[in-house]
């Protein structure tokens, strides 16, 4: 929790908005407190049938109350200019890698950030570089996106962040071009 609140803290000090998921408990909610405590926007975006599970924030400036879910990660997408994960489950692994994706296709270009506190992403990165070392994901995919497990620098490498070249689209995921053609349709 204490890394949560940090994180909002330190987005609000250094001048930045908060987009999240619009919940006034756990890790979302503190990482909201945090931004509020430091005097910035905070923007809550919440599909109505989770209003009273995720117990929405009441005290936000603006709070979005969208039809899907489907609507709030596009919504969430769009108001933002990077994302970042903390701990959590399925419903976080989910929009981590549906960022990373839409990252690897193209259709955004911003800073992905994990915050690793108390080593909660070691495994999955882990299996993530046996993915690359197996050729399931590029090399270059793996660099969509940066680790840190303090707030300030996770904070720090987003504010840093470029885009990496994507490479040649004629090469498939190992980066290797088809045999007998360009790899282009």
């Amino acid at each position: 929790m204490t890394a949560a609140y940090a994180l909002g803290k330190g987005l609000g000090e250094r001048g930045h908005s908060l987009v999240y998921g619009g919940a006034k408990v756990g890790l979302m909610g503190e990482v909201a407190r945090g931004a509020l405590d430091a005097k910035a926007h905070v923007t809550g975006i919440i599909p109505t049938w989770l209003v009273s599970k995720e117990i929405a924030h009441d005290g936000l400036p603006d709070l979005r109350i969208v039809a899907s879910m489907h609507e709030r990660k596009a919504a969430m997408e769009t108001g933002s200019d990077a994302f970042v994960a903390l701990p959590g489950g399925f419903g976080t692994f989910e929009e981590l890698f549906e960022m990373i994706t839409w990252s690897q296709i193209g259709l955004h270009a911003k800073a992905i950030g994990l915050l690793n506190v108390n080593g909660f992403y070691d495994s999955l990165l882990t299996f993530i570089d046996v993915s690359v070392a197996q050729g399931f994901v590029a090399q270059e995919h793996r660099r969509l996106f940066t680790v840190a497990s303090d707030p300030a620098a996770l904070l720090d490498a987003i504010e840093a962040f470029v885009p990496p070249p994507l490479g040649d689209p004629s090469l498939d995921r190992r980066g290797v071009r088809p045999q007998g053609g360009t790899g282009l349709p």
